[in-house]
């Protein structure tokens, strides 16, 4: 089979993702964004649910356009006996396949690790399920918004006087794509060079509460060695004061101060030096533990400004400081134009769209966007008839029975 030729640092990188969704489509977008080669595969009849997700334009979902970027989308029925042929056929040379189905489910089809790893042993298996292949919870079926409650993250996000606050973006599933794609280009370096490289592949376990989970640095030893459990605060942090989300005149900033440097800038900013010597405010110690008090005085200066005038004057004192953005901000905001992290790219469907640009930065081999979400099954001939080199008349019966 032969790979399409991408740019970037991963072109030559082979990617089979049966997941759809969320995490598995986000972690295999990136990849994509980055040179791999990844084709997508959905059913012939039930398309990735994300293609139905608001909002639309034209009848175009507009969360599919961004996380389809950069795939060949194909058709095929995995649960078939024929399909399960044409999966071995497309994993033979693949690098990477995902897949993010209910644990078991691969094995009952015949397609599971061992399978196709005797098939290709170089492959690398990445499975993404809501609480992993293992553990009483294994075979429950799990969505990001349990994670994020499993995750101690609900807990721990909000405010003191108020309930559990979920997140209002997908995080337990980004979380969970970003620890896969890491995972799973460690394990290719282990493969190809690693330990003088194994050359062969193996199986990665992604749940998504895990990955949440790991984020809460100190938190698992503060609660073994001294039993304590993280509280909500708010937009405070527990060891930096000042540091939140203060009113203005017109709107909001968001200010942060852990050095005693930069405190003693944003005191001198507000006309307030006589803080620095406060014996509330001293240390950063005691600035945490009398938060409440500072960030009074700080928004008691702030809130007779506008935004703009209070950033201006914090700034030139080298205070950190900044605006609260929504996205027409983003699109009218110099330093994002000037990093170009918003482009245009050319949709078939819907002409010219905006999209972010691909992150980080690579001086020599940059990622690229080249095109939006395909369409379903728009790359089937060209996977299967010029790659595979499917007969056209197997082609055809193989769609009037809705294998492919």
């Amino acid at each position: 089979m032969t790979a399409r030729e991408r740019t970037g640092p991963l072109d030559g990188l082979r990617v089979i993702d049966c997941s759809g969704m969320i995490a598995g489509g986000f972690a295999t977008t990136q990849l994509a964004d980055f040179g791999a080669d990844v084709v997508f595969v959905e059913h012939p009849e039930y398309r990735d649910p994300l293609r139905e997700w608001t909002p639309f334009d034209e009848g175009m979902s507009l969360w599919w356009k961004s996380i389809g970027r950069n795939k060949r989308c194909i058709s095929l029925d995995l649960s078939t006996d024929e399909g399960t042929v044409l999966l071995e056929e497309l994993v033979a040379n693949a690098d990477l396949f995902f897949e993010n189905f209910r644990p078991g489910t691969m094995e009952r089809w015949g397609i599971g690790p061992a399978a196709l790893q005797a098939v290709n042993p170089e492959l690398i298996y990445v499975r993404i399920s809501g609480y992993g292949q293992t553990g009483p919870k294994s075979e429950q079926p799990g969505y990001g918004t349990v994670a994020e409650g499993l995750s101690g993250w609900a807990h721990a996000n909000g405010f003191p006087d108020r309930e559990p606050l979920l997140p209002p973006i997908s995080l337990a599933d980004l979380t969970a794509a970003m620890f896969a794609v890491q995972a799973s280009l460690f394990a290719v370096f282990e493969r190809d060079l690693g330990r003088g490289g194994s050359g062969t592949g193996q199986v990665i376990d992604v749940s998504l509460y895990e990955p949440l989970f790991r984020l809460f640095l100190s938190d698992v030893e503060a609660y073994d060695r001294l039993g304590r459990v993280r509280q909500r605060i708010g937009n405070r942090h527990a060891n930096a004061s000042p540091r939140g989300v203060y009113e203005t005149a017109d709107g909001f900033l968001t200010l942060s101060a852990s050095s005693q440097s930069i405190f003693e800038n944003v005191a001198h900013a507000i006309d307030r030096p006589g803080l620095i010597d406060d014996p509330r405010f001293e240390t950063n110690g005691d600035r945490v533990e009398n938060a409440e008090a500072l960030d009074e005085i700080i928004e008691a200066w702030t809130s007779q400004r506008p935004t703009q005038e209070a950033i201006e004057v914090m700034s030139a004192a080298d205070a950190i400081v900044g605006p609260v953005f929504n996205m027409a901000d983003i699109f009218d905001d110099e330093q994002y134009t000037a990093r170009n992290d918003v482009i245009e790219v050319q949709d078939a469907d819907l002409g010219p769209v905006a999209t972010m640009n691909v992150v980080p930065r690579f001086s020599d081999t940059p990622g690229t966007v080249e095109f939006l979400g395909p369409t379903h099954g728009e790359h089937n001939e060209e996977v299967y008839l010029e790659e595979l080199d499917l007969d056209r008349q197997d082609y055809d019966r193989l769609r009037q029975q809705d294998v492919i």
